[in-house]
């Protein structure tokens, strides 16, 4: 069966409704267009994807952000600024502990 080029991903809901059918990878790929070793990596992928979902694990897309991605809301704008800030926070905060850790260190063996 020809067809005019979609990604796999596209065809998620019929491939999985089809599985669910009982029907065979080579099934499923002569239906869709697909070759058995498509569906077999498409499904590994799924499970692999429902796997982390289910643990919990944010699933990012691999490579390059689209620009409709990439755009910057306010609300990442301050997220982003918070977490500079409290990295900014945390290293004075340890700079100022190791001064003190010196100043003591310097008082303890007499000298100024």
């Amino acid at each position: 069966m020809s067809r005019s080029y979609r990604h796999i991903e596209e065809y998620t809901e019929e491939i999985l409704r089809l599985r669910a059918e009982g029907k065979t990878r080579r099934e499923i790929g002569e239906a869709l267009g697909f070759s058995k070793e498509q569906i077999k990596n498409f499904m590994s992928r799924y499970n692999r994807k429902q796997e982390k979902l289910a643990a919990g694990i944010v699933v990012h897309r691999k490579g390059r952000p689209s620009k409709k991605e990439a755009e910057i809301t306010d609300q990442t704008k301050t997220a982003e600024l918070r977490y500079i800030l409290a990295r900014k926070e945390a290293r004075i905060k340890r700079l100022e502990m190791e001064n003190e850790l010196m100043r003591d260190f310097l008082s303890l063996t007499e000298r100024k």
